[in-house]
């Protein structure tokens, strides 16, 4: 092969391309109800998600609505294009006013609506920090230092939500409970491992069956600092979100529109036409992103040895949502920076040691890692040498949570901007 990076940047753009709201929101358009249509939502997602409605949504036929996505995800409009749906940005991963703002103006957008109306709710990945309002008691300041708690300290995404909703105005079903009586249809692009419905931006529109008592237990397994009231609340059950079997989701439909099994099938699709055999590991793999890495690495090395259980050439394909826990770091080191595909790449780098012959690509699909300006990094059979070569130590980057230096270094960041759609980590490892 002559360019294996390109080969997987392909895939990439296969598996992003089969997840934007444009392309696979028309087959979930609902009628248009005898009352009011509001549109409301949150996600990296959203504002292209509000577009492609708005688009597919008959001209005459009233509409109105609120959205929030990150900072910059908001896709450019053509001027002639309808503009009833409001987009307005908002920090990411740690919410910040524009946040607060919006879900309060979502919150009274639905208030008042009765059994003609319509509420369509557009929900993607990211929607639970831009769509943040503490809970009674906790003000907004506590709100961001716990949620910068969970982004450090290593928790899944799933036990994160689970604290998100109880500690939460709108999420874990409580904004559906603002819409009842009107009927509800949320339509989610996914990206959480299983696609659970109610952990997608920690469930606004669905029943939360996680309790109290389970985000507690979150709480006091990662020693997360929140104000005292607020356990005293938790542990007396008054933080409790709506369940299964509340009337409120009684006329509601969920739908949804893209997933990352489809994108991932969508890759190996294009993997094939290129003659090169692909193999889907896994749409839902979670753990801490370095050792993931090197698991990947163990099996790459395997088939590249052996040619078992799989035959080469191939491609190895996944999918999912890994964590990064922050370690600490010297007092005279320089502040790490990256996200969860550049800490998979480090830990993948670190267990090949330079096999040859071994390729691989690890992004968000979101087009965006972390904080940073890359959707994350490709390594190659020469990294740790070029790396070496350079002056670079993989164990001190590791060791500070350095993965984007690390690989902008080696020129070796892949960096897309963002994509508008948001089906998590998206992994391919190429066995030539």
């Amino acid at each position: 092969m002559d360019d294996p990076k390109a080969f997987l940047k392909m895939l990439f753009d296969s598996a992003v391309s089969y997840a934007q709201p444009a392309d696979v929101l028309s087959g979930f358009m609902p009628r248009p109800p005898k009352g009011r249509t509001i549109v409301v939502g949150a996600g990296k997602a959203s504002g292209a998600m509000a577009h492609a409605f708005d688009a597919l949504w008959p001209a005459d036929a009233p509409l109105e609505g609120l959205v929030v996505t990150r900072y910059g995800h908001t896709p450019p409009l053509a001027a002639d294009a309808r503009r009833r749906i409001a987009v307005v940005e908002a920090a990411h991963p740690v919410p910040d006013d524009a946040g607060l703002d919006a879900a309060q103006r979502m919150l009274a957008l639905v208030q008042g609506l009765g059994a003609d109306d319509l509420v369509i709710c557009l929900i993607s990945g990211g929607g639970s920090a831009l769509l943040t309002l503490p809970a009674d008691g906790m003000s907004f300041v506590q709100k961001q230092h716990v949620n910068q708690q969970l982004l450090d300290c290593g928790a899944g995404i799933v036990e994160m939500n689970c604290v998100r909703k109880h500690l939460s105005r709108i999420k874990g079903g409580r904004l559906a409970l603002a819409c009842a009586p009107a009927p509800l249809i949320t339509l989610a692009i996914s990206d959480v491992p299983g696609d659970d419905i109610s952990v997608i931006a920690s469930g606004p529109t669905v029943p939360d069956d996680t309790t109290c008592a389970d985000a507690l237990a979150v709480i006091r397994r990662y020693g997360i600092e929140v104000p005292s009231s607020i356990v005293a609340a938790l542990e007396a059950g008054a933080l409790e979100t709506p369940k299964s079997g509340d009337p409120c989701f009684r006329a509601n439909e969920v739908h949804l529109i893209a997933t990352p099994q489809r994108s991932l099938e969508a890759a190996a699709a294009a993997a094939r036409a290129a003659g090169i055999e692909a193999h889907i590991l896994s749409d839902e793999i979670e753990g801490e992103s370095r050792e993931i890495g090197k698991m990947h690495a163990a099996l790459a090395r395997y088939i590249a040895r052996d040619g078992t259980p799989l035959n080469r050439p191939c491609v190895l394909l996944s999918g999912g949502e890994t964590t990064v826990t922050i370690r600490p770091r010297a007092p005279d080191a320089p502040k790490g920076k990256g996200g969860r595909a550049g800490e998979f790449c480090l830990g993948l780098a670190e267990a090949l040691q330079g096999y040859p012959d071994i390729w691989a690509l690890a992004a968000d699909t979101d087009g965006i890692d972390g904080v940073e300006d890359n959707a994350g990094a490709f390594v190659t059979p020469d990294t740790v040498a070029r790396a070496a070569a350079a002056g670079l130590k993989l164990s001190e980057h590791a060791a500070r949570n350095d993965s984007h230096r690390y690989f902008q270094a080696l020129d070796d960041l892949f960096v897309t901007g963002p994509t508008h759609t948001n089906v998590n980590d998206f992994r391919a490892i190429l066995i030539l």
